[in-house]
């Protein structure tokens, strides 16, 4: 007979946060979505693409490159470079991620330790103002830098979640964070558009090229600018650990870190959500990572085209988040996520079946995916904190980072191997149909509430 697990009554009341506190938390959200809007999503990928190309020999503005650029001695195709270069920042990640995570738990300064991370992405992603001509290498190193510190700076700041309401009212905070990280995101995508649109040359592709990376740095000021808000309206929170530890607060953690990568089988069911949640956002992440590298090197789309649909995608997304995180309150977070995911898997086909040189179609699909994206993170974000052990957020929110926010690996992967092989962006986009349709079973088969009572913690009314 299966064993009936009871749920603990948990007579703690939920963590006293402000007006004040909770808003420093959401701008946060705004102030990084800009690397992740104006960069990742719409303007990177284009770049270094084109930047790849001159160094492999192609002319600025040709129409195809079959050239190839040679990183360390290796061969890699001009096309492949940037998807490469997301998987191998996601393998450092892998590395640097849970270890910040174990340093915050344990450090009364969290504040700090989010200020450090956030400046270090931003200046990198200032310095792009450097990479002219064919510097490939430089524009890679940096992208390293900003992507990692972007990832480590989000464990961070995830990691406040949990001390900032109690388990009936993290996924409307999380909603909201994530509604405003899409609109103050799509803010400065459409700045970018105005400046693009006046001063735009389509008969010079240089000015093209140093528009984009112009877009770029002003991702990284915004980014550095609002920083400031959260770094002084957050409260330090400190943990039990981080108040009675001693000594260096970085071998201290990790320290602990291997503490709880010993301890962590006993929490497998925290374990096969996170598996879940690995493999269905790695999909998720590589789509709004490589979009608009699918848009202008398979559709033939202009910039212009990119940049209306991100912006579409962008205020529909605040919505969007809004929206499902309403309707997470009446059938539960879990179910809601599990819809998306049957949405998301639609959303791969449709685009596999675009046309070329066609903007309207690709608009249309942008809209669908602005109306499914914020909500199935968001949301994802405030289930998985449910099923976080007291007082060890930093770490794991080390490892649910290592797919989450463009910082994915096995589909850029799986998408460059594929274009390699075959030369076509289209066969690459169906290989991204495993992860949601896996994902989708995984999560299913989680026995959330199970999952919620053994991490210690009080499940939500509804799931």
């Amino acid at each position: 007979m299966a064993e009936t697990v009871t749920p603990t009554v948990d007579d703690t009341p939920p963590p006293a946060s402000t007006r004040r506190e909770r808003s420093g938390w959401y701008i946060y959200d705004w102030a990084n979505s800009a690397f992740q809007t104006t960069v990742i999503t719409v303007f990177l990928g284009p770049f270094l693409t084109t930047v790849a190309e001159l160094a492999a020999g192609c002319e600025l503005g040709a129409d195809t490159c079959d050239g190839f650029v040679y990183p360390l001695g290796i061969k890699v195709a001009a096309g492949s470079y940037y998807p490469y270069l997301i998987s191998l920042s996601v393998f450092l990640t892998v590395f640097v991620l849970p270890v910040i995570g174990a340093i915050a738990d344990r450090s009364a300064h969290k504040k700090r330790l989010l200020g450090g991370a956030a400046f270090t992405g931003a200046g990198a992603t200032i310095a792009m103002a450097f990479v002219t001509g064919d510097r490939y290498l430089l524009g890679g190193a940096l992208f390293l830098i900003a992507n990692i510190s972007f990832g480590a700076a989000i464990v961070v700041y995830n990691s406040f979640l949990p001390q900032l309401g109690g388990p009936d009212e993290r996924d409307g905070i999380s909603s909201r964070g994530w509604a405003l990280g899409y609109l103050g995101g799509g803010l400065l995508l459409a700045l970018n558009l105005v400046a693009i649109t006046l001063f735009d040359d389509g008969d010079n592709p240089q000015r093209t090229l140093d528009l984009a990376r112009w877009s770029i740095v002003s991702a990284g000021v915004w980014w550095a600018l609002f920083t400031l808000v959260p770094l002084r309206w957050l409260r330090e929170r400190p943990t039990i650990a981080a108040l009675t530890a001693g000594g260096n607060v970085v071998t201290d953690g990790f320290r602990q870190l291997g503490r709880t990568m010993r301890e962590i089988k006993a929490y497998p069911l925290t374990l096969f959500f996170l598996l879940a949640f690995l493999v269905y956002n790695d999909g998720i992440q590589t789509v709004i990572t490589l979009a608009s590298q699918y848009g202008t090197e398979e559709l033939r789309l202009e910039q212009s085209t990119l940049i209306v649909t991100i912006l579409l995608v962008q205020f529909l997304a605040f919505g969007g988040a809004l929206s499902l995180g309403a309707l997470a309150k009446r059938i539960g977070a879990w179910k809601t996520v599990l819809l998306s995911l049957v949405l998301w898997t639609g959303v791969i086909i449709a685009a596999f079946r675009l046309p070329a040189e066609a903007p309207v179609p690709f608009m249309v699909l942008g809209a669908a995916i602005g109306v499914v994206l914020g909500g199935s993170q968001a949301l994802s974000r405030s289930l998985f904190s449910q099923l976080i052990p007291a007082g060890k957020e930093g770490e794991y929110y080390g490892f649910y980072e290592i797919s989450d926010k463009g910082t994915s690996w096995l589909g850029p992967l799986a998408f460059g191997l594929v274009f390699q092989l075959t030369s076509s962006y289209r066969v690459g986009l169906v290989s991204l149909l495993i992860f949601f349709v896996v994902g989708f079973l995984l999560l299913a088969a989680v026995p959330i509430r199970r999952a919620i009572v053994a991490a210690g913690n009080t499940p939500p009314r509804v799931l």
